[in-house]
């Protein structure tokens, strides 16, 4: 994977994994289990730090309590395997449903400035200038630290408090000082330690999520699947249609019901990009309008196009 392209979690890393305990132990304590759970889970996962709530979602699934009862109790090899496959199991569900989008940065695009000569030039330079905000020429030396800053992950930086080697770098070149710098100076400054953060990386890579959201479909079609959540569905919409003055069908009643409230159903947000736009167009046309009785086989039909289409092209939106 090229360093920050976007990479999917959708569960499918985690249903090869490899479940087995370490031979040596009789039994295991709750928390040891899940801790050794979270180490597979992560390893499969580029490294990545498995975010709290994705973790509680996935004991709920398998409603495991982690708590002190569970997390001090004896657990022989049986019990302990058990409990690591459904809880990766669950976490891979979650992921299904629920995707998260990362990037990984190790170093490549910082190699790729420095390989350059006139791109790190100007890179040092568009800097400077950015950080030069009096325009007196002059900068002091921890600027650099917000020069790390500006850069960011889009150009291979993680955020400094997130990668302790970061700040061994800038205390070993003594980047927190007063002194102040010319560009020039800067330059030579920025070049080790950008030269060192990509050797850093290329070691220890720097796994990050997106705020990135995939809508596939699976949420949508857990909704259909569950016939009473359906009906209560069609009657807020038939609700919501009733209220109306407009004379509109019932395919625009229902399009309008699902612009405003479709994110709670498992639907991308109405506004978020033209992508969501043109899957609405598609989904509603040529369909055929349906008299009160059919209406609840309209909103099924609907729904239905919508976790289709999700499912053989996901929307990515900004959270």
């Amino acid at each position: 994977m090229s360093d920050g392209a976007l990479t999917v979690l959708d569960g499918n890393h985690l249903r090869a994994i490899d479940l087995s305990l370490p031979e040596a132990e009789v039994s295991l304590t709750g928390a040891q289990v899940l801790d050794l759970a979270d180490s597979k889970a992560s390893s499969s996962l580029f490294g990545l730090s498995l975010p709290q709530n994705l973790k509680s979602s996935a004991l709920k699934r398998i409603s495991l309590q982690d708590d002190d009862v569970f997390r001090l109790k004896e657990l022989d090899r049986e019990q302990a395997l058990k409990v690591i496959t459904d809880y990766i199991t669950a976490i891979a569900d979650e992921l299904k449903d629920d995707p998260l989008v990362i990037s990984v940065l190790d170093g490549y695009t910082l190699r790729l400035f420095l390989e350059d000569e006139d791109d790190f030039a100007m890179l040092a330079e568009n800097l400077f200038t950015d950080l030069d905000v009096e325009d007196t020429g002059k900068i002091n030396k921890n600027e650099i630290r917000n020069a790390l800053v500006h850069m960011g992950v889009e150009m291979g930086v993680p955020p400094i408090s997130e990668f302790p080697p970061l700040s061994d770098i800038l205390k070993k070149h003594e980047a927190d000082g007063e002194e102040e710098l010319g560009q020039a100076q800067f330059a030579e400054l920025l070049q080790p330690v950008l030269q060192e953060l990509s050797e850093a990386l290329a070691k220890k890579h720097f796994v990050f999520i997106q705020n990135i959201k995939i809508v596939n479909g699976s949420k949508l079609r857990k909704l259909l699947a569950d016939e009473k959540q359906l009906n209560i569905i069609v009657e807020k919409i038939l609700e919501d249609k009733h209220q109306g003055k407009d004379g509109s069908g019932n395919a625009e009643r229902i399009r309008s019901f699902l612009e405003k409230n479709g994110t709670e159903l498992g639907l991308p947000p109405s506004e978020a990009n033209e992508a969501v736009a043109l899957l609405y167009d598609a989904v509603f046309a040529d369909l055929e309008e349906a008299g009160e009785d059919k209406f609840g086989n309209l909103v099924k039909q609907i729904l239905e196009k919508f976790a289709e289409q999700l499912e053989a092209s996901p929307v990515f939106h900004d959270i």
